[in-house]
């Protein structure tokens, strides 16, 4: 009888051992993000946290864009062209550092700069696409309004044709990156239909004032967009694309990152509360060494690679061309609400010292719940959801 195969240790990072499921160019693009991280923003993001603030955001646009970072999966233009599956590691990666971080690369590279490489002009994409891949112009992108979040065909901000150009004229609000970007892609109303807008940030009319007062996403520039009477040349209207696909279209490629990039923010909370465990000691002995503790571990480890596992998933179907917008919310609503207990379980784990920014639990958790609620609340995936698994639209 022929002897077993000797079994590879148990890995407590990896205990499903999915980097066996990752090529050597996978772990390259991951290892490399992580290496950026460690260096460039962990030894400093608590302190950007606390002040409200992201110093050298320039900076850190072009080191990204040096890096392939930016429009990461879009092909030609100065874009990396890499896997889905790279795209979402570098999520994770990020994300394990700070939402805001993964947020600045998520809006310029899977809406800013997909909705210009999907639905864009040839001019359009030559004008932007290369500068942005680089680092060198950074994009937001204007969906949501004041009064307009889950349901953006409500939406006010209207264009006009004024003989051979556009007119715009509206608001939106908690846009990443409003306030430092050099272009924006912004959605209005029509006479016929919701179109997508090139609007290069120094046109008149265009103002991006700062939100502030933020107790989530702090290493984050957030603002809103004001348009009033800005005027645009006919060639800034995206041409291939009329209505709500356009913008949605965009938010499935930007979701898709978050599956991914949540569960970085709950590997970070759960690396802290194992190490922490294993350090803090109560009633004479380590903290981790009682039943209740490692059943929290436990826990806290089966939803972290179940969703990695998931996303891993997901990203071979986006490869596969086969991934479904309905399969991209299921991702986000398990993988964001997952990790936002993860967070909160490690901060039982860490007791007082939890809530401060010398660990990283607090700031991911206040964060993830502007995660849980931007590109689609909880309550519109589950209908999302619902409808697919129903074929009933409870919408309206």
């Amino acid at each position: 009888m022929a002897a077993s195969p000797k079994l590879p240790p148990f890995d407590p990072a990896d205990p499903l051992g999915i980097d066996d499921l990752l090529d050597p160019e996978d772990l390259a693009v991951r290892d490399t993000v992580r290496d950026w991280t460690a260096d460039r923003v962990l030894p400093y993001v608590a302190d950007w946290y606390e002040k409200g603030e992201l110093p050298g955001l320039r900076e850190l646009a072009r080191e990204l864009g040096a890096m392939g970072a930016l429009g990461m999966s879009l092909e030609g233009y100065g874009c990396a062209g890499a896997s889905a599956v790279q795209y979402g590691l570098a999520c994770l990666e990020l994300e394990a550092a700070d939402s805001g971080i993964r947020s600045l690369v998520s809006v310029q590279g899977s809406l800013a700069m997909y909705a210009i490489h999907r639905f864009g002009s040839e001019e359009q994409k030559q004008a932007w696409l290369p500068r942005m891949a680089a680092g060198e112009v950074i994009g937001c992108f204007g969906l949501t309004e004041p009064d307009h979040g889950s349901d953006p065909a409500g939406m006010r901000t209207y264009a006009k044709r004024d003989g051979g150009d556009w007119v715009l004229d509206g608001r939106k609000t908690w846009i990443t990156n409003g306030s430092v970007a050099g272009v924006a892609v912004v959605w209005a109303r029509t006479d016929d239909g919701i179109r997508g807008f090139v609007v290069p940030t120094d046109t008149p009319g265009f103002s991006a004032p700062e939100i502030k007062h933020k107790w989530s996403l702090r290493a984050s520039v957030t603002s809103e967009l004001v348009l009033d009477d800005v005027r645009l040349p006919a060639d800034a209207v995206l041409p291939e694309v009329t209505g709500l696909r356009g913008p949605l279209s965009c938010l499935t490629h930007a979701r898709y990152g978050i599956v991914w990039g949540a569960m970085g923010a709950a590997r970070s909370c759960f690396e802290a509360a194992v190490e922490y465990a294993k350090s803090r000691e109560q009633f004479g002995r380590p903290i981790g060494g009682f039943q209740l503790t490692q059943a929290k571990l436990a826990d806290m480890a089966v939803e972290l690679h179940k969703g990695i596992l998931l996303a891993h998933h997901l990203g071979r179907r986006m490869d596969a061309g086969r991934l479904r917008p309905e399969q991209v919310s299921f991702g986000k609503l398990n993988n964001v609400r997952e990790a936002i207990d993860i967070c909160r379980t490690a901060r039982t784990v860490l007791g007082a010292n939890g809530i401060s920014l010398e660990y990283p639990v607090m700031r991911h958790a206040t964060n993830l719940e502007s995660v849980l609620t931007y590109e689609g609340t909880v309550e519109m995936h589950q209908l999302v959801l619902g409808k697919a698994l129903t074929g009933i639209d409870a919408f309206r």
